[in-house]
């Protein structure tokens, strides 16, 4: 009999086990005006009634296979994460024409933002989202737009750019972002001169921003992205060590930001 008991209880605390980590994913369409929007969501089914909501934008391929997989990591860490769609549902630039797709945006700046904004505010809109506590995240081009996010004044009160380009057309915007950056940088990336590292630099200085720039020795562009290769003469490629580190700067990042009390 007893061990009967003590063979149902295990196999009860076995399914509580399972229950708790529970991730959901699910995706979601949403609008930027008349544009439809695709979108991922993901979180943990269990623990608080509220999490912190985590933002995380795609690099220059558009929403795919890296983004979720990130989404799904920062659930498992205990945050809402909405990987964001900003080129449109269905819209995937093909090999080679990743510059021309994440061009368009770059030189429309108002139309980045309104992207970003509207996965901001469906990320918000999750009934399960602190929103007091949603942070954005981006890879290379990404960053930019979460930066541009940043600037545009949302509520966010942490950005965290991966490899980003960090140039923009109004710097002055800077003095609307209400939170902290954090900008993981490869040391030895040549699509961000140290010119453009030094005029973001002077941008968060001018703005009074609690800002912060980590660089990685060796590192180039892209070096958080498996599929960049191995090769750092083509100016783009991972780099596990940098990978590690900097998504261990982000966690400790996200503990700060989050932190309550």
């Amino acid at each position: 009999m007893h061990t009967l008991r003590f063979a149902v209880a295990a196999a009860l605390g076995l399914l509580v086990t399972t229950a708790r980590a529970e991730i959901v994913t699910k995706t979601v369409e949403y609008k930027q005006g008349e544009t439809v929007l695709e979108g991922f969501l993901a979180y943990d089914s269990a623990g608080p009634a509220r999490k912190p909501g985590v933002l995380v934008v795609h690099d220059w391929k558009g929403l795919g296979p890296g983004p979720r997989a990130r989404a799904e990591q920062l659930a498992k860490m205990g945050y809402v994460a909405f990987a964001a769609d900003i080129y449109g549902k269905g819209v995937r630039p093909a090999p080679g024409k990743e510059g021309a797709t994440a061009g368009q945006y770059f030189k429309d700046r108002a139309l980045m933002r309104s992207r970003v904004v509207a996965a901001f505010d469906e990320l918000a809109r999750q009934p399960n989202v602190d929103t007091g506590r949603i942070a954005a995240m981006g890879y290379c081009f990404g960053g930019t737009t979460v930066l541009e996010l940043a600037r545009s004044g949302a509520g966010v009160v942490g950005t965290v750019v991966f490899h980003g380009i960090l140039e923009t057309p109004t710097p002055a915007d800077a003095k609307n972002i209400k939170g902290k950056v954090l900008v993981l940088h490869g040391a030895d990336d040549p699509y961000v001169p140290d010119a453009q590292l030094k005029a973001f630099e002077d941008e968060m200085r001018a703005a009074k921003i609690d800002w912060q720039v980590v660089k990685y020795s060796g590192a180039v562009h892209a070096f958080a992205v498996v599929e960049a290769g191995n090769d750092p003469s083509k100016g783009a490629a991972y780099n596990a060590t940098a990978d590690r580190r900097s998504w261990k700067a982000m966690e400790d990042f996200f503990a700060e930001i989050f932190a309550k009390g």
